[in-house]
């Protein structure tokens, strides 16, 4: 019995034409990627562009890509400037940021964590409450939360900035989500060691889950350096403002110094664009992790 040896070149070419439509696709999505990426590049560019440019540059008829002279002196001005202490306001940021990124990561990692793991009639329907403020508008709380601010005498400091946004019902819902996956096998583990809910949550949870608290990390730290409206209430001295309040301050009625906004505003965004990048590996695989099914 004699048999055929398989044609070779007729086996392999659907395997050349997939491998051909693949580099043509891969190809496309990197394009596609990078005109993506350019275009979120663009306000940088700006930014930087005008911050080192003249006002008389900015504003000009004929369009410049980059400035005539660069004005390297321009990155002092914010901080020379005597009507606004723009070091200040940039500490303030730093503080409020860092305190109130800490504070949502303990509160609600621990609240998602009691809602998943710790058995509870009324876990569901506390589950459900703090859903429920999720559909309740931020601009709708500002008066009654000011209100009770004032009358702790939280006006003006660190405590008024803070404390009002130590809590938020998304946050305590992607934790839950998380933790609603999380092995519970390393718990029992933990359980047979003799920890009870909170020595497995701090001792075995957390260690466990780190990427997870980095995305979550990322994220609350930029909103709350981003944030303006409520420091902008409660920041009614000049030295309580944030930077996004410093900012703000630039454009008046009268003049706007375009150069002087646009430098204030990249030296701003540095802090950002740091823990971005120090952290975006966390944060990609943090938010693949939150969708894991409850």
């Amino acid at each position: 019995m004699t048999t055929t040896a398989p044609d070779l070149g007729k086996a392999t070419e659907p395997a050349k034409n997939r491998r051909g439509g693949g580099v043509i696709g891969n190809t496309g999505l990197y394009v596609a990627a990078g005109v993506a990426a350019l275009l979120f590049l663009i306000p940088f560019y700006l930014i930087v562009r005008n911050a080192l440019m003249t006002d008389p540059e900015i504003t000009g008829e004929n369009w410049k890509w980059f400035p005539t002279q660069i004005q390297w002196g321009n990155i002092t001005e914010p901080f020379d400037d005597t009507t606004v202490d723009f070091a200040r306001s940039l500490w303030n940021s730093v503080v409020v940021a860092v305190l109130h990124t800490t504070g949502i990561l303990l509160i609600c990692s621990m609240a998602g964590y009691g809602l998943a793991r710790i058995p509870y009639r009324h876990a569901n329907k506390v589950f459900y409450a703090v859903l429920s403020t999720l559909m309740v508008p931020t601009a709708v709380t500002f008066v009654p939360s000011f209100v009770l601010v004032s009358s702790l005498g939280w006006v003006d400091s660190y405590r008024g900035l803070i404390i009002p946004g130590l809590f938020s019902g998304f946050t305590c819902f992607l934790f839950r989500q998380y933790f609603l996956g999380f092995p519970k096998e390393l718990e029992e583990a933990a359980r047979v060691d003799g920890l009870g809910y909170w020595g497995a949550y701090w001792r075995v949870v957390v260690p466990n889950s780190l990427n997870f608290f980095a995305a979550i990390a990322t994220i609350t730290f930029i909103n709350g350096w981003n944030a303006f409206l409520w420091p902008l209430v409660i920041g009614q001295d000049p030295s309580a403002w944030t930077v996004q309040v410093a900012l703000s301050s630039y454009m008046t009625n009268q003049t706007v110094n375009y150069h002087l906004i646009f430098m204030a505003t990249a030296i701003s965004i540095l802090p950002l664009v740091f823990v971005f990048l120090f952290l975006q590996r966390w944060l990609v695989q943090g938010i693949a992790q939150t969708g894991i099914k409850g």
